[in-house]
This record gives C-alpha cells, structure tokens and sequence, in this order.
C-alpha cells in the first residue's frame, strides 16, 4: 500500500496534448486526370476530411486560374457544397464579378445573385456541344456547373477539348468559316421561341435597339411585336491569354440541319424564312448540310462524359472547352455561373 503522501507516478500519456495539424492550402487537395487515357478533365478532390472549398479557392485563386488556363476544364469533387449559395461563394472566391444572362438563346431562370438555372429544354432533347453565347459579340470567359440534384438516367454533360476539335476538323471548313465568318437569323414571336423581352430582359424597344446597334446587329420589327435579328460573328477565335485558337460559334446549333426531319419540314412549310433560328455563311449563303454534319461529328467524337455526383462542381474555361448535355429521365437541377466578360472587338 502506498504511502499517503507519496509522489503520484508520471503519467506517461495524459499530459501529452493533441498538436493541431498544419497543412499549407496546396497540400489540402490532390488532382489527378478524370479520364486517364484522355488526361482530361484535371479531377480535384480533397486529401483530408473537412476541406473548405470556397476557404481553399480564395487562398488558391492563382492556382486555380493556372490549372484551368492549362486544362481548360476542372471538376472539383467530394468537397460536399452545401447548396446554390456556397456554390455563389466558390465561384466569386475565383472571380468576384458574376455575370447575368442576357442576349438569350436559351430559358434560364435565376435563382441566386447571377446564379441561373441550367438551360431548360425538354428531358428528352440533346443539347450539341457548344460555347457559351458563342454566336453573341461578347461571352463569358468562365462558366461553372453545379450538380444540386443528378438525373436519375443520363443527364450527363458532355466536355470537349477545343484544342483537340480546332485541328480536327477538315482544313477546307476551317478555312471557308475563318473567311466567310457565321451569319445567325433570328426570329422572336408566334410561341416557337424566347420571346425578345426575355432574350434581351427588357419590354422596352428602345433599349433593345440600342444593344443591338452597339452590338452590330440589324433589327426588324414585324407585325404582331415580333422581332427579326441578323448578326454576323466570329467562326473561330483566339484565347486572349494562352493564344490557342478554338472553333468558336454556334452554327451546328442554329442552323436547320441540327432539327428532326420532321420538325425541320414543318417550320419550313409554315414559317418560310421566318423560322425561330437559322445559321448562314456570313455573306448570306446557305451552309450546306453535309459541312455541318461533319462538325458535329468532330463534336461527338471529341467529347468526353461523365456521370454528376451531387455536389460537383465543373468549371470551364469557355474559350478552350465547349459542352452539351444528354437526355435524362427523372428531377434533374444544374446550376450555373458565369463570369469575366470578353467583348470581340472586331464587331464593335
């Protein structure tokens, strides 16, 4: 039996506290290639539990802005995003001035401050590979994606490397696109489209006309408030800070030869000239089918999918990445941001 007052043993453990951890912002991630085959898209996901995404980007923007400058597409995952609003967090902790939607070609419905809806366009529709705004004289330079609910089927969004789609396309389209530019026509009014109040947010005239002067565009008026637009753009264009050059409009898109057969003979016999969209040369000439046929094969051939994980996040450079989106079945919400604006001041 011990001694009262004897000295209690050294507690060999207890008197050990826990040292914080310290790890510097770089060694809180880890990336690798999604596709390794492809080397692309760069996957970013945590290396220790707990990472705080919008905490880490705002430390990391220069690492960031790096990383996508060279792989043009990032999917951030397993960072467990809250909702829309830590989405907002992250995206302005990468570049503070988010930007609205406006020269439309799509229904987008906002849900955040410069947060919109992905577009809305029937489930059972594919969405072409494309750039954002593409067929506008100013577009966004980044765009990000974020996953809030997945589709219960497909509802991918397929990526594609315009690095790769530029020097795989057929030298002759190429060349007749970077001479003749892209011509786009488009039609407001009779329920088939955007109504023009909802593509250029305004009910008044006035303002849209004077967008459209200061964007190059001529305008119509027609009877029944509808409203005709014809723009000539860029076919191809030069990434302002990494110098490629990226096929770069929307013509696949707008043109007849992306509807149904049906859907196409239809709007012809009914609207004549006047259907919702079309896409020229831009001298006015017809583009033939067979040429745009090919993009979109070069598109779907260069593409890359992925399924969504809740929470993800993809963020695009919008110079050097296009990107579409599969049909789906069941609820499916993926929103979107853009931001740092770039103006084509050859039509300005």
């Amino acid at each position: 039996m011990s001694a009262p007052n004897a000295p209690k043993p050294p507690n060999r453990f207890g008197s050990v506290r826990p040292k914080p951890i310290s790890l510097s912002a770089e060694h809180l991630v880890r990336s690798r290639p999604l596709f390794e085959d492809e080397g692309w898209p760069l996957l970013v996901e945590p290396a220790v539990e707990h990472v705080e995404l919008v905490s880490w980007a705002g430390s990391q923007r220069g690492e960031v802005e790096r990383l996508l400058l060279r792989h043009g597409a990032i999917l951030f995952r397993g960072f467990r995003v809250a909702g829309a609003d830590e989405f907002e967090q992250f995206a302005r902790a990468v570049s503070p001035d988010l930007l609205d939607y406006r020269e439309r070609a799509a229904p987008r419905h906002e849900v955040g401050n410069h947060i919109y809806t992905s577009t809305e366009y029937p489930a059972d529709q594919r969405i072409l590979l494309h750039h954002e705004m593409s067929y506008s004289h100013n577009w966004p330079t980044k765009i990000w994606f974020f996953c809030a609910q997945a589709a219960r089927e497909g509802g991918a969004t397929p990526i594609a490397d315009d690095r790769k789609v530029f020097p795989r396309l057929d030298p002759a389209i190429r060349e007749l696109f970077t001479r003749k530019k892209v011509m786009y026509v488009r039609n407001y009014g009779d329920g088939l489209d955007l109504p023009w109040q909802d593509v250029f947010q305004t009910s008044e005239k006035a303002k849209v006309e004077e967008y459209c002067r200061r964007s190059y565009t001529e305008f119509e008026w027609k009877e029944g408030d509808r409203l005709r637009t014809r723009q000539v753009r860029q076919a191809v264009a030069t990434h302002p800070r990494t110098g490629d050059t990226v096929w770069f409009n929307h013509a696949h898109m707008f043109h007849q030869s992306s509807l149904d057969a049906e859907v196409r003979a239809s709007l012809a016999a009914e609207f004549g000239d006047d259907i919702p969209r079309d896409a020229f040369y831009g001298d006015g000439s017809p583009i033939e089918d067979a040429v745009l046929d090919e993009i979109r094969r070069v598109y779907r051939e260069s593409a890359v999918t992925f399924r969504w994980q809740e929470g993800d996040i993809l963020m695009l450079d919008n110079f050097l990445s296009s990107h579409g989106r599969e049909p789906f079945a069941g609820p499916r919400r993926i929103l979107v941001a853009m931001a740092e604006l770039y103006t084509n001041r050859e039509f300005c």
